[in-house]
């Protein structure tokens, strides 16, 4: 398989490190389109041979072709690059709220892939929810769903509207962790502790809550009356949680990144 990553931002960055890393692509079999002078050097650094700067012939050859650019690029670009496009191309997009049906009124080929990746895939513990018109085959589908697992876990949806959920839950969802790290650790400064110890006590009591859940088969409620205890220091925050309704918050605010994955994709 042939495969042309189009952007070399963080995303195209590793897609092409996971992509040969894991070796799912040779090395020779990758090309990337970057028409940043400054991102380029990186790839050629990497070993990578075929690495442009601008659309050309060369795109006809590729079997997949991966859009991993910002969603405001894309018409300047889609221009550019069509005339290069053949009708039955495989087509692979990142680009958050870019609907199938703009793809292909912009693109000569009805073959895309919509998929909604988050930032940890950069160390290839991602988590990425994708959907396909009707006209990509199973085989292709299966193809780039072993292209993105490099990066961590997928899950497949028929529904293409379930990827706005995606964006509003995995996709920003390691923003509304760090969120909540932030405040334990801000917590944890004011009982005394130093920068770097409240750090390591917050970071690490999160690695071993993710890491026990995902090795049992308890759920995350289970698990918060296994920490608990009746009159105890666990269940004093708990209630504090919510009686401060922090459950409806937290719902509330997701709502709202619901609502703006669908705006911005009308």
């Amino acid at each position: 398989m042939k495969i042309l990553i189009v952007g070399g931002g963080n995303m195209g960055r590793t897609y092409a490190e996971s992509f040969i890393s894991n070796h799912s692509v040779a090395r020779r079999d990758l090309f990337i389109l970057e028409k940043a002078e400054d991102k380029r050097p990186y790839f050629l650094s990497l070993g990578f041979e075929c690495v442009e700067s601008s659309p050309g012939p060369f795109i006809s050859d590729m079997n997949l072709v991966i859009f991993a650019v910002k969603p405001q690029d894309t018409q300047d670009l889609f221009q550019k690059i069509s005339p290069f496009m053949k009708a039955d191309q495989l087509v692979l997009s990142i680009m958050a709220g870019v609907r199938i049906e703009t793809l292909q009124n912009a693109l000569p080929t009805t073959k895309i892939i919509r998929a909604m990746p988050n930032l940890p895939a950069q160390v290839g513990m991602g988590m990425t929810g994708f959907t396909a018109d009707a006209s990509v085959s199973r085989s292709e589908l299966f193809s780039v769903q072993n292209l993105l697992n490099t990066t961590g876990k997928s899950l497949y949806f028929d529904d293409e509207s379930l990827l706005d959920g995606v964006t509003a839950i995995s996709g920003s969802g390691p923003a509304y962790v760090y969120y909540f790290m932030q405040s334990m650790i801000d917590s944890a400064s004011q009982m005394g502790f130093s920068p770097t110890e409240a750090e390591t006590l917050v970071e690490q009591t999160f690695l071993g809550a993710i890491h026990l859940l995902s090795n049992n088969n308890f759920t995350c409620r289970e698990w918060i009356g296994k920490v608990s205890s009746r009159g105890g220091t666990t269940e004093a925050a708990i209630q504090s949680f919510e009686s401060g309704h922090i459950g409806d918050h937290i719902r509330t605010g997701l709502q709202q990144a619901l609502k703006r994955s669908i705006e911005l994709g009308s």
